[in-house]
């Protein structure tokens, strides 16, 4: 297996040695020690902090696709009304879940190089009265950050449930889930806490927490018993000790930085590569760096050169960096500059061998 020395994926991040370490501690069981009920809330109080919210949340035991497929499936109903924002192929997958489900789903289509338009959105929303709204806020594949405030006022205008994926953003960027509105919040371990892909978080609203009720999913991804689990000391299932672990010491590193100073880092390291991607005369996408995420660069394949060709070369000088999905395949590549990547000397050494590549490829 390769070992690279200039981690720039766009997810799964590089790992810091301390979250390493608190892996390779023996602990106990997780259904029975106070110890862990402890961490639990520890670790719920520091994504509270990190996340502007009173709201409870769940910490769920499996990568951050549990969290999606967790919330949806807690609130929907077959023939319930979904209004789908899709600025990429997430959004446009959270169509298709919806539909899955038996859902009546209306999307709401953006380019893949632009964010949504809130007044178009309101429109939809508004005419449709849907029971869910769904949009993600960074679309990892396009490299864009969504606004999400606007969205939350009209869902509360309708009274709908406001369903908001920041798994690639939280963490890197504000976000502000009492703020905006957001009735289920989906964050998954393997982004900006620089985690291992192994746990995923849901934030849950009073609004929320009433439509589980009534819906009454039951399944192993069920929301519902994570509403007095903790309390009750009765977990639905023998949950992940070592990585909540692992979540701490990323939730004090956090706090010991200063979450302003971490968006900081993140938004000086973007400008940074940004700079550095149109100095090699390379094409960001989107053109609009206003809608370009702080975490995540993605940019243009240059005319002449496959997207296979330079993953290849960048793989074989230790760098690894991330392809794009479905209408972006072979046509984007993404730079993750999030978390533990949010790194200044990381990002330069990155670019400056993405420049010799890129003249060598050329030549």
């Amino acid at each position: 297996m390769e070992t690279y020395t200039i981690p720039l994926a766009p997810g799964p991040v590089s790992i810091p040695a301390a979250v390493r370490a608190a892996y390779g501690v023996d602990y106990g069981s997780a259904d029975l020690e106070e110890e862990f009920f402890a961490l639990y809330r520890r670790c719920e109080a520091g994504l509270r902090e990190m996340l502007a919210t009173a709201n409870d949340i769940a910490i769920l035991s499996g990568e951050g696709m549990l969290a999606l497929w967790s919330a949806m499936k807690s609130v929907l109903r077959p023939g319930d009304r979904v209004v789908a924002v899709a600025t990429g192929v997430f959004g446009d997958g959270f169509a298709d879940m919806a539909r899955q489900l038996g859902a009546q789903v209306e999307t709401v289509d953006f380019g893949y190089d632009e964010v949504l338009d809130a007044g178009r959105v309101a429109e939809v929303v508004r005419r449709v009265r849907p029971r869910l709204v769904t949009v993600v806020h960074c679309e990892t594949p396009s490299g864009t950050l969504n606004p999400l405030a606007e969205v939350g006022a009209v869902c509360r205008e309708v009274d709908a449930l406001y369903y908001v994926d920041f798994v690639a953003s939280a963490g890197g960027t504000p976000v502000l889930v009492d703020a905006w509105g957001i009735d289920l919040g989906l964050l998954g371990s393997q982004k900006v806490l620089s985690l291992m892909p192994d746990l995923c978080m849901v934030s849950i609203s009073a609004r929320a927490w009433e439509a589980i009720a009534e819906v009454g999913y039951v399944g192993y991804d069920a929301l519902a018993p994570w509403r007095t689990a903790v309390a009750d000391r009765y977990l639905p299932y023998t949950h992940n000790w070592h990585a909540l672990a692992g979540l701490a010491v990323a939730l004090d590193s956090l706090a010991a930085e200063g979450l302003q100073a971490v968006y900081d880092r993140h938004a000086t390291v973007a400008a940074l590569c940004r700079r550095r991607v149109r100095e090699l005369g390379l094409a960001l996408w989107p053109r609009d760096e206003a809608a370009c995420s702080p975490t995540v660069t993605a940019v243009r394949v240059p005319d002449g050169v496959t997207w296979a060709a330079l993953d290849r070369c960048l793989r074989e000088r230790g760098m690894v960096v991330g392809g794009s999905y479905g209408p972006l395949a072979g046509k984007v590549f993404r730079i993750g500059h999030m978390g533990s990547q949010a790194d200044v000397a990381l990002v330069e050494q990155g670019m400056a061998t993405l420049g010799d590549v890129l003249a060598t490829i050329r030549a």
